[in-house]
């Protein structure tokens, strides 16, 4: 019953919905479904809710008790930090607070705390989305990766599995570095001590987990079946 009355609400409360712009980013609520969301609405699986475009409805901040409202006050806060907003990977651990308090700790540790310029660090979350299928983590960072300097034609080896023999040795390192550790399941001798002398043990060690952390996020995205916003179009070509 509570599905059916969600799917039938004319308004719905969307708190950070997935825009049309290029950083996938709205700091603005919006009150009411538009004609093109409620468009997108009828296309989706029966068991994703059209408020969130995944299979639970958004979290509701009245729902949460005192610590989850700190949690989920503190996450929405940061709307300059939120690609997709609650509508992305932010709005799923927030039925579990403390778990979406470290997630999000981590996440922004790993994003804009480390040491990486944002085109290395777009180039090796979109290197992660490709290998393993993540059609809504690499819609989400496709343009952020051209909003911090990443070529087109990188994207496209990347997007493509093209050869890498003409990039520099720190995009060649990074790419055949997430190949090898997610498509062949062992990163070999070679790469590991290239890596290793570019970055040192720190850096690679952080590269290793902002890696592992978005496949682990795409996991979550996967289990929940999100949903691109009405507004995207899917970037990543997938089998």
């Amino acid at each position: 019953m509570l599905k059916s009355a969600v799917r039938g609400m004319v308004t719905i409360i969307t708190d950070l919905w997935v825009g049309s712009n290029s950083s996938g980013v709205s700091s603005k609520e919006s009150l009411t479904i538009d004609n093109g969301a409620a468009q997108a609405s009828k296309t989706l699986p029966e068991d994703v809710y059209p408020d969130s475009g995944f299979r639970l409805p958004l979290p509701k901040r009245d729902d949460l008790d005192d610590y989850g409202k700190k949690v989920y006050d503190k996450t929405v806060g940061d709307v300059s930090r939120m690609v997709a907003g609650l509508r992305g990977s932010v709005g799923i651990p927030l039925y579990s607070p403390k778990l979406a308090e470290h997630e999000y700790a981590l996440n922004q540790y790993l994003r804009y705390e480390s040491e990486f310029s944002g085109r290395i660090r777009e180039l090796a979350i979109l290197v992660t989305a490709q290998e393993i299928d993540s059609q809504f983590g690499w819609t989400a960072h496709e343009p952020i990766a051209l909003k911090e300097g990443l070529p087109q034609e990188i994207i496209d080896i990347v997007k493509y599995r093209r050869s890498v023999a003409n990039l520099s040795e720190i995009e060649e390192v990074i790419i055949q570095f997430g190949r090898q550790m997610f498509s062949q399941k062992k990163v070999n001798s070679e790469t590991f001590a290239r890596a290793l002398k570019i970055f040192g043990s720190k850096e690679l060690v952080d590269l290793v987990a902002l890696m592992a952390n978005y496949s682990a996020v795409a996991a979550e995205l996967c289990a929940f079946d999100i949903q691109l916003g009405p507004n995207q179009k899917p970037l990543l070509p997938l089998p």
